[in-house]
């Protein structure tokens, strides 16, 4: 069962990279007492995450700020060092927290991942976008598929916000 509106989000440690390597943040340093969007790409780099989602997220940050939004956070199961090195070819870094849940942990726990072993991608998050308050999901836009970015487009979300 997939994590919906009203739940709050479980319990769990992100990764990323810090200027003395891999630092933790868990789900309260990210989301207690705070407006966050929180948006799933399948994974780095890869073509409509890297060219058609993320973009959107990072051309709207300072227009979801405006809206009261704390923070605009990524999160993909992939390790933090590419998650970092992803923030830095995107000019990213600073506008958008970059999450990692290497593991899928996270992922697994709201329901939302998907086995993409198939074409050797190993177990994956759907896309998706999602607004919290203070811990609670308030907006969720999952995609139906992982190769489209439609529903849980920055665009899409902020119109909700």
């Amino acid at each position: 069962m997939s994590i919906s509106v009203g739940d709050r989000l479980p319990e769990a440690t992100f990764r990323l990279l810090g200027s003395e390597g891999i630092e933790k943040l868990t789900t309260d340093e990210v989301f207690a007492g705070k407006k966050v969007v929180l948006f799933a790409v399948p994974g780095a780099f890869t073509p409509t995450c890297h060219l058609k989602h993320l973009p959107g997220f990072l051309d709207n940050a300072d227009a979801f700020k405006m809206k009261g939004v704390h923070t605009v956070a990524c999160i993909a199961v992939n390790d933090p060092f590419v998650m970092d090195a992803w923030s830095k070819a995107t000019g990213g870094k600073g506008k958008v927290l970059f999450l990692s849940d290497g593991n899928g942990e996270f992922t697994k726990t709201i329901g939302l991942g998907f086995d993409g072993s198939g074409i050797g991608l190993g177990t994956r998050s759907m896309r998706y976008a999602m607004l919290v308050d203070d811990g609670v999901v308030t907006v969720l836009n999952v995609e139906d598929s992982p190769g489209v970015a439609d529903v849980s487009t920055a665009e899409k979300l902020l119109a909700k916000v």
